[in-house]
């Protein structure tokens, strides 16, 4: 197998990893907080439905972040516990994009419901990319 090719299957491999992980635990997180946290402080400006294909491309786009900026640096640098930092650090800077400008842009935004985004982003990202990581790390043996 050629540099390049070793090089794409590793990346598949971090993406399926870190969407194994990832996705199962954040439909959890939705579907037991949903009700509790996010409807009573934002039933307003919820849709009754939500829109599958929005949601399918920020997730695919999500992960390739993870694996981009925390799992391919932390390979790369032989640093296996900096996946999880910098998966943390990734989590906090895109859940705050989102929630900090609602939280500037839209009336009635809970500065609660952005403190346990931020928090529930970073360590997901951090434990997704540790994830993936780790999985590299037993496939390659190193």
């Amino acid at each position: 197998m050629t540099e390049i090719g070793a090089a794409a299957r590793r990346a598949w491999i971090a993406y399926l990893a870190t969407a194994v992980v990832f996705l199962p635990c954040d439909a959890i997180w939705l579907a037991v907080t949903g009700p509790r946290i996010y409807r009573p402080a934002l039933g307003h400006l919820l849709a009754e439905q939500p829109d599958l294909r929005a949601a399918a491309l920020f997730y695919a786009l999500y992960l390739v972040g993870i694996v981009a900026f925390a799992v391919r640096p932390a390979v790369r640098d032989d640093r296996p516990f900096a996946a999880a930092a910098r998966g943390a650090l990734f989590g906090l800077i895109a859940y705050a994009t989102y929630d900090l400008t609602n939280q500037a842009t839209l009336r009635g935004w809970p500065w609660a419901l952005t403190a346990v985004d931020l928090i529930w982003g970073s360590a997901l990202s951090a434990a997704a990319a540790l994830a993936a990581r780790a999985t590299l790390r037993l496939i390659s043996g190193k």
